[in-house]
């Protein structure tokens, strides 16, 4: 079953086109990793299955439905913003920062009620966070922080997660960390999982398929198959070279 798709798919801003001729499918249950260089329109592919934005040409479909019209299924849906979009001086409180995950299910200017606050610690168990539960957000490591935001949106039970470049100041510790944490709850939970990433050595090592995207979509497959000269030279617009690292090879880009 299809979780994602989208069909031609079209968006402009100020009279750019910022995405064109986008088709992709992703699968019920698969985990992607979605590379690209800055400016490759892969934050507003994340908006539009969101229902944030809306294409100019051709149709968004999560579970077969315009995301905008998800109605009280919305929740199904997790996302997990850029970490410089956050305001880490609001006086929030891990466990409350979680419980807003939960408003989706609760609707607004209802109260919590017990069930609210059992799936609250549950999810912060499955990430490590109980024992922080009552310290301020702000106070916490990026990587702590990182975890915390995974636990609201596994809070209102979705099926769908998105993540637009968590990892950013993370050090290469914090970030093999968070792979194995996404990819623990991509075997537990069944999730699907879409994230954008610049390190592509290290999410190639934990997700199934990678989509890579310059305004077009050039390619989605296993990494093996992707990752490749020829194919990364056309995404990223320049010469690159492939260093082997491991089970799978990384990228390096000459300056361009």
């Amino acid at each position: 079953m299809e979780a994602v798709r989208l069909s031609d798919v079209w968006f402009y801003y100020q009279g750019q086109a910022v995405l064109h001729e986008v088709n992709l499918s992703v699968e019920e249950g698969e985990f992607l990793g979605l590379i690209g260089p800055n400016g490759a329109g892969k934050t507003t592919l994340l908006k539009l299955i969101l229902g944030l934005a809306k294409p100019a040409q051709g149709r968004v479909e999560v579970w077969g439905k315009d995301p905008s019209h998800l109605g009280r299924q919305r929740h199904l849906i997790g996302y997990i913003s850029q970490r410089s979009l956050v305001d880490w001086q609001f006086p929030a409180s891990v466990f409350d920062v979680v419980m807003m995950g939960r408003y989706g299910r609760i609707g607004l200017f209802k109260l919590p009620a017990q069930g609210d606050r059992e799936a609250v610690l549950k999810n912060l168990e499955r990430v490590g966070m109980a024992e922080l539960a009552r310290r301020q957000i702000g106070e916490l490591s990026g990587g702590q922080q990182q975890r915390v935001f995974i636990a609201r949106a596994l809070a209102a039970e979705p099926r769908l997660l998105l993540l637009d470049e968590p990892l950013i100041s993370l050090d290469a510790r914090g970030q093999d960390e968070f792979y194995k944490l996404l990819a623990s709850l991509h075997c537990e939970l069944g999730l699907t999982i879409m994230l954008v990433s610049h390190e592509i050595s290290m999410v190639s090592t934990y997700v199934e398929k990678i989509a890579c995207l310059n305004q077009t979509l050039y390619a989605h497959a296993a990494p093996s198959e992707v990752l490749n000269t020829a194919t990364l030279e056309r995404v990223y617009g320049c010469e690159v070279e492939l260093l082997a690292h491991g089970r799978i090879p990384h990228r390096v880009i000459r300056e361009h």
